[in-house]
C-alpha cells in the first residue's frame, strides 16, 4: 500500500513525479476494501482466507482487509460506524435496520443459499420433523428464538407444545440426554456429537419455513454508488476463492491450522467437517453468492410473516449479473 510516508520519500528522492505518485495513491485507495465477518475465524469463512492467501483478490485488483467477528461484534454496526463498507450479516437483522432504523443498506449477495441453522438430535432419539418436536425439550440460543417461533407458527405447532430451554452452543446436554434436541449449525455440532461416540440427525430451519439466506453480503448505498466496479471484482474473486476451496475441503483447514485458524480451540478435523458440510449450502447450481428471484421472494415472505417489513428493493442483484 502506498502510505503517505512512502509517497513523500519517493517525491523527495525524485523517483516518482508528483503526478505519478498521486495517481498511484488514488489507484491504491480505489482498490482498498475492508470486510467485516460475522463470527470468529473458522471454516464458515474459509473462502475468504483462500482468496487472500492465494492472491486471488490482488489478481483482481482488490486490496482486501478482513476483519474477524465475534460475540461482541455486530456487523451492521461496523457498516454504520465506517469501520468497513462491506459486511456479512443475516437478512432479518439487516432488513430490520433498513425498515425500522432507516439504515441505507443493500444486500448484494448471499454466501449461504440456505442458512445452516437447524434442529439437531441424536439418532437414538431422533427428531426428524417439526411435528416431532411436540412434547419434547428443545434448547434454543436467544439469537435464534425468533426463527424457531416462526418455524413453529408456520408449521401450525403451538409454542406451548414444545418445552423450550436456553442453549449456549454446547451439545453436552444433548449428548447426555438432558434435552431432546438443540438449535445449532448442522454443519458443525454433529462433529462434536460424533466425538462422544454418538450419531446426530438434523434438519434445516430453512426447509421448514424459515427461508432465510445467511452471511448475506451487505454494503452501504453510498459505497455501492461510488464503488460498483470494486464490489463486482470482490464478488468475482470471492466466488473463485470459494470454488478453489471446495475442490478439496480438507486442504485449507489443514494448511491454515497455524495461521488463519490458529487460537480457535477447534480441531482441524472439525474445520474439515464443517468445510465439507458447507459446500451444498454455498456452492449451488445458480452460482456462489447468487440470489434468485425465487430465493428473494422466499426470504421476503418469511420475514413478513414474522413482522419484518422486507421489500424487493432491499436486494440488489445487478452486481451478480455482471460476473
Amino acid at each position: 500500500m502506498l502510505t503517505r510516508r512512502i509517497l513523500c520519500r519517493s517525491l523527495a528522492l525524485g523517483g516518482l513525479s508528483a503526478l505519478t505518485a498521486i495517481r498511484l495513491a488514488r489507484a491504491a485507495a480505489a482498490n482498498a476494501l475492508s470486510m467485516q465477518a460475522a463470527w470468529v475465524n473458522d471454516a464458515e469463512f474459509m473462502g475468504y482466507f483462500v482468496g487472500i492467501q492465494n492472491g486471488i483478490y490482488k489478481a483482481d485488483n482488490v486490496d482486501l482487509t478482513y476483519l474477524s467477528g465475534g460475540p461482541d461484534v455486530i456487523p451492521e454496526s461496523a457498516l454504520l460506524a465506517g469501520r468497513a463498507p462491506l459486511a456479512l450479516t443475516t437478512p432479518d437483522t439487516t432488513i430490520r435496520a433498513i425498515s425500522s432504523q432507516g439504515a441505507r443498506f443493500k444486500i448484494i449477495g448471499a454466501q449461504f443459499q440456505k442458512s445452516p441453522i437447524g434442529v439437531v438430535s441424536l439418532a437414538s432419539n431422533p427428531i426428524k420433523t417439526v411435528k416431532d418436536l411436540e412434547g419434547k425439550i428443545l434448547a434454543v440460543p436467544p439469537v435464534n428464538m425468533a426463527a424457531v417461533l416462526g418455524m413453529l407458527k408456520i408449521n401450525g405447532i403451538a409454542k406451548s407444545r414444545v418445552r423450550i430451554v436456553p442453549y449456549q452452543f454446547d451439545p453436552t446436554p444433548l449428548i447426555k440426554g438432558e434435552i431432546d434436541a438443540s438449535v445449532d449449525f448442522v454443519t458443525d455440532v454433529p462433529y462434536t456429537i460424533g466425538l462422544a461416540g454418538k450419531q446426530a440427525v438434523s434438519f434445516l430451519l430453512y426447509d421448514n419455513g424459515v427461508t432465510q439466506y445467511a452471511d448475506t453480503v451487505v454494503v452501504t448505498e453510498e459505497f455501492l454508488a461510488a464503488n460498483r466496479p470494486l464490489l463486482v471484482r470482490w464478488l468475482r474473486a470471492s466466488r473463485a476463492a470459494w470454488a478453489l476451496n471446495f475442490k478439496d475441503p480438507a486442504k485449507y483447514p489443514t494448511q491454515f491450522k497455524t495461521s488463519w485458524l490458529s487460537g480457535t480451540g477447534r480441531a482441524t478435523e472439525n474445520d474439515i467437517f464443517t468445510n465439507t458440510a458447507n459446500k451444498p449450502l454455498i456452492d449451488t447450481s445458480n452460482g456462489i453468492f447468487s440470489m434468485t428471484e425465487a430465493g428473494i421472494t422466499a426470504n421476503i415472505g418469511y420475514l413478513k410473516s414474522v413482522g419484518i417489513a422486507a421489500e424487493r428493493s432491499m436486494f440488489d442483484t445487478s452486481l451478480l449479473a455482471g460476473l
